[in-house]
């Protein structure tokens, strides 16, 4: 069987609704045939920074060293000014988006929705399947 691809990916997600990132890294993990390596800023491993601008250059490696960008989708990301900035970065450099709406979700933020690639239902096979479809 041939090698794997590993998949470089930040999930941008607000650190208020930690356990939605949790459980998109729990299906990763989990995914059948599936490895990658995580470039997301986590709330219990905060990038060491001491500035706004040094943190936007941190956030800006991580990203230029991805194949794609996860945002999930919640209300929660219209008031995040570092969800927008990854956003704006992974557009700039290019990166393919993969937007995730929440479970039970009856809106998307528009930032999101204009400029994702491609959304996807709150479902372990939907985000993996765009992984595999977008990723750089």
């Amino acid at each position: 069987m041939p090698a794997l691809r590993n998949y470089h990916l930040l999930i941008s997600h607000s650190w208020k609704y930690n356990e939605k990132y949790e459980k998109v890294v729990e299906w990763l993990d989990d995914a059948s045939y599936f490895t990658w390596s995580n470039y997301s800023v986590c709330c219990d491993k905060p990038l060491d920074t001491s500035s706004d601008k040094e943190l936007k250059e941190k956030l800006t490696n991580r990203i230029r060293n991805c194949s794609a960008i996860i945002v999930l989708a919640g209300m929660y990301a219209n008031y995040s000014k570092w969800i927008n900035y990854e956003i704006d970065e992974a557009i700039r450099l290019g990166k393919p988006i993969i937007g995730v709406k929440p479970w039970g979700a009856e809106r998307t933020p528009t930032k999101i929705s204009e400029n994702a690639d491609v959304m996807v239902a709150w479902q372990s096979s939907s985000v993996v399947q765009a992984i595999r479809d977008y990723a750089l």
